[in-house]
């Protein structure tokens, strides 16, 4: 599990660190070193430094370059020098290192790699157009590029860019910030890696999902089981609009495959005879309905959820005044651990929030940034400018884990948060939502309800596209794709687990 934290902790645990007596001289150095070690130069390299200490560790890795006898060549954008980065420069002068201005006819196509110290995580905004051409020469060169810390334009937050550098690799340095994960960090970042350079972090921790995390959630199981030992879940949603039987019948199948013990659909009566073909492994439970969509029968809904430990509700569950009254009874009357998503979000923004504080459900929601807005009120544009800070206020607010999906997941619950950057292009196509809360469901019948949990499923769900994809295309994927793949997905977690008897040597 990786340490992930926003610019603002980064740069105060910066501070304290030379405080506590870290020359910032040296953790430039550490950084240049970072940057030095995590890539394989071989050609003439082209250092681009705009201003700051980005542009400083630039300078070092300029003299370490020269040591190891590769060419090198400073191409600065202005001259101004953070204290540190000053003393490096003029070093880098001493030794005699090529310094040359760059404008945006700069030519940089004698170069074997470019490297991208031009911006830090600081930057906000738009870039100035002299910035601007910079990133398009270098965006345009087909060379390997090379960001030191965060590509130059990217918010270090949000991730979010009008323009940025787009890189070979980024070398994050110190640790993880949120920015390297979130909003289009995927789509401009080939590989990542991070240098610890010493600084101890200061202040609120997120955590980046690794593999082996998932283990103590798909823990090993016991000859000495059965199908009770891993929980009873069900599902309830559909209606005519949205009968689906095939993605009503991925869900269950889904659940089944994240391992709980039995998948039971609750539906409207009228759709038993459309799903019940798909369904090779999952129960059935009918609800009486009106025109096609479930009506409220505390008998039918108490009978349907006796013996549960889990229920998604609300895919395919379409728009009915019923569902309210449903939802309402289950927060009220029921103690479960409870996934709502699709039309179920939409029905609990019409209801009112102060529910989630009283019910004895652990309750999971799950919303895309649109849902996200009808529960919060805030705009889509504010919610994906700062993700994270607004999902953990909202979960802190109600009680309850939200995930709020994206391309890289936040689940947290207010204090403790977690980022999956799992999954795939190919998962934006219809169901995928649904396979992910068939998956949670199917988590919660045996593991507790924590975020960590939550987090496992979004992981698992987004590992399982990307195996999918993988075997197939980005364009072509349906959600009974990454259905299929959720076995491997498992398969691959848990090899890492040690054999039985042997300890993890530390």
């Amino acid at each position: 599990m990786q340490t992930v934290v926003d610019v603002k902790t980064m740069r105060e645990s910066d501070a304290a660190a030379i405080r506590g007596g870290v020359a910032g001289r040296e953790l430039m150095y550490r950084a240049g070193k970072g940057l030095f070690d995590a890539y394989p130069f071989k050609g003439k390299t082209a250092i681009l430094c705009g201003r700051g200490n980005n542009a400083g560790d630039g300078y070092v890795l300029a003299l370490l370059l020269q040591e190891a006898a590769i060419p090198c060549a400073i191409l600065l954008l202005e001259e101004r020098f953070s204290e540190d980065g000053l003393f490096y420069y003029t070093e880098c002068q001493r030794r005699g290192i090529e310094i040359l201005p760059f404008d945006g006819d700069t030519d940089l196509s004698p170069y074997a790699e470019i490297v991208d110290c031009l911006l830090g995580t600081g930057f906000r905004g738009a870039l100035s157009p002299r910035y601007a051409a910079a990133v398009a020469r270098i965006n345009q060169s087909g060379r390997p590029v090379i960001s030191a810390d965060i590509n130059s334009g990217l918010d270090g937050d949000s991730g979010r860019a009008e323009l940025c550098v787009r890189s070979t690799l980024t070398v994050s340095v110190g640790t993880y910030k949120s920015g390297h994960f979130l909003g289009d960090a995927k789509d401009v970042i080939g590989s990542l890696c991070n240098v610890d350079i010493g600084i101890p972090i200061r202040g609120k921790k997120r955590f980046l999902l690794e593999a082996e995390d998932l283990l103590p959630v798909l823990a090993e199981r016991k000859q000495n089981s059965h199908k009770g030992s891993y929980g009873y879940v069900s599902i309830l949603g559909g209606c005519p609009e949205y009968a689906g039987a095939v993605k009503l019948a991925n869900l269950s199948a889904s659940a089944l495959r994240a391992g709980c013990g039995v998948a039971k659909l609750i539906l409207p009566r009228s759709l038993a005879a459309n799903v019940s073909p798909y369904l090779l492994e999952s129960t059935l439970a009918l609800l009486p309905e009106e025109e096609g969509h479930a009506v409220l029968s505390p008998v039918a809904l108490d009978q349907a959820l006796s013996g549960q430990r889990a229920l998604a509700i609300g895919m395919g569950w379409g728009r009915s005044p019923h569902n309210r009254e449903i939802l309402r009874y289950i927060l009220q009357k029921h103690a479960l651990s409870l996934v709502i998503d699709a039309d179920g979000l939409n029905t609990l923004s019409e209801m009112e929030l102060s529910l989630l504080r009283k019910t004895s459900c652990r309750v999971i929601l799950t919303p895309h940034p649109k849902e996200m807005e009808r529960l919060c009120g805030l705009p889509v544009e504010q919610i994906l400018s700062d993700p994270i800070r607004c999902a953990e206020d909202f979960a802190r607010e109600h009680g309850v884990i939200l995930l709020l999906k994206g391309p890289c997941t936040v689940v947290t619950d207010g204090e403790e948060t977690y980022l999956v950057n799992r999954g795939c292009a190919g998962m934006a196509t219809a169901g995928s939502g649904d396979v992910l809360s068939g998956v949670l469901a199917g988590l919660l019948g045996y593991a507790a309800a924590t975020p960590l949990t939550v987090a496992a499923g979004a992981y698992l769900a987004g590992r399982a596209g990307e195996l999918a994809e993988q075997k197939g295309n980005a364009i072509s994927m349906t959600a009974s794709d990454t259905v299929a793949h959720i076995g491997k997905a498992v398969s691959e977690i848990c090899k890492l687990r040690l054999p039985t008897g042997q300890k993890e040597e530390r």
